[in-house]
């Protein structure tokens, strides 16, 4: 009987969730909408049926074996998601217990980016690195951080949340409560509201004034931006300016061989890279100009299910 482990990506807009095997093939995928639900429990509950219901084509012979989970502000060591700003429910979400009720099952949690990190290195662009770091660029920004091939997990479990390092004092309003946090400026949401202030700001004609906010996305910029459309393109050099600068920052901290950016907004590719990488360059300090290498996240898929699934298997 085939053995496979779920992994389960939890975002502050989409819940995707699929059956991997040991080498890292996804066999059966699905999402949800993670903001349709008024109670965490009702939503734990949904998502336990839906991958119940999953189906892998030609394979009626499987059997699971645990369940990983990578979700914002996730608990490695209590198995909680604890007052996340990008998810509606508040307070501290008993999500391992939830899962383990429902399944009777071994469960992992940890950090959306920790699980994005642990695909890149056994999947990935970092395999054979043991010092890197893996940027999550979705709704929000999360960092998954190795140190001699551990994923970094801290005193209390929530080491690696670049998204609320202060970018800008007294900047943007965070929904961490605080303002000026690196999300705000550099996440798919972080993004859109840069063009909304750029298209106050100036007044030359963008195919982009006629999108209302909401229907905004890190997709529709990067067609624009390709299409030489000037505030798009903008956009992309003053979020690449910001993240450049914190990670020339970040690097005199940890000096990491390599820097993976994953995500939706990361699909903009040479967009984001090009100018993130001249501004990391052009503040790092000296002796660490060139020695780290930026580039795109090289996972085959969904490297937050992947690198979920992978606790499991790392378990067995």
């Amino acid at each position: 009987m085939k053995e496979l482990a779920v992994g389960i990506d939890i975002g502050g807009t989409h819940t995707v969730f699929g059956l991997v095997d040991k080498l890292g093939n996804c066999l059966a995928h699905n999402r949800m909408y993670t903001r349709d639900f008024d109670t965490f429990s009702d939503f734990v509950s949904t998502l336990s049926r839906r991958i119940k219901s999953l189906e892998i084509p030609n394979q009626t012979n499987f059997k699971v074996i645990g369940i990983g989970v990578g979700a914002p502000n996730a608990d490695y060591k209590k198995q909680t998601i604890e007052n996340a700003s990008n998810l509606s429910w508040e307070g501290i979400l008993p999500l391992g217990n939830l899962l383990r009720e429902n399944f009777g099952l071994p469960v992992k949690v940890t950090n959306d980016a920790n699980a994005s990190a642990m695909a890149e290195m056994l999947y990935g662009g970092a395999d054979g690195m043991k010092n890197f770091m893996v940027l999550t660029l979705g709704t929000g920004l999360g960092s998954g951080i190795v140190v001699n091939s551990e994923i970094v997990y801290g005193h209390s479990g929530f080491a690696g949340e670049l998204g609320h390092i202060i970018a800008r004092p007294e900047g943007r309003q965070c929904g961490c409560g605080r303002y000026g946090c690196l999300e705000t400026y550099v996440s798919a949401t972080g993004i859109k509201r840069t063009v909304s202030k750029l298209l106050a700001k100036y007044s030359f004609k963008s195919e982009l004034r006629g999108i209302p906010f909401n229907r905004m996305s890190a997709k529709k910029l990067a067609d624009a931006a390709y299409r030489g459309d000037e505030i798009a393109l903008e956009s992309f050099e003053y979020t690449g300016k910001i993240l450049g600068i914190a990670l020339a920052n970040v690097v005199a901290i940890n000096n990491p061989e390599a820097i993976f950016l994953a995500g939706g907004l990361s699909k903009a590719g040479e967009l984001l890279l090009k100018p993130t990488q001249h501004h990391m360059e052009e503040n790092l300090l000296s002796v660490y100009k060139g020695k780290t290498i930026l580039k795109i996240t090289s996972v085959n898929g969904n490297s937050g299910i992947l690198g979920s699934a992978a606790m499991i298997w790392n378990l067995i």
